[in-house]
């Protein structure tokens, strides 16, 4: 059973477009409007995770994940610490 409220305000004709919509896939209107609110969701998140690139700028993306990194002297400094719950006392 779901137990969060969405709520939100329309006008009128919006509402009825989606009730329409809705109607036409046999569905109420709760359940097309977080059918689609959750796939448009998914798609932003999906955009933040996926991207595409030409075969050139491809090649030079591999090239950099690829070399090494260069030295860090502050993170190797970090890195050298003991941490608190690691010590021995």
């Amino acid at each position: 059973m779901r137990d969060a409220a969405i709520n939100l305000r329309a006008f009128p004709e919006q509402r009825d477009l989606i009730d329409h919509a809705a109607t036409l896939l046999g569905k109420n209107r709760s359940d097309f409007m977080l059918e689609a609110a959750c796939d448009k969701a998914q798609s932003v998140v999906l955009d933040q995770v996926f991207f595409s690139l030409d075969t050139e700028r491809f090649r030079q993306f591999t090239k950099m994940l690829d070399t090494p990194p260069a030295r860090n002297p502050g993170l190797e400094r970090l890195m050298a610490v003991t941490l608190p719950w690691d010590s021995k006392a």
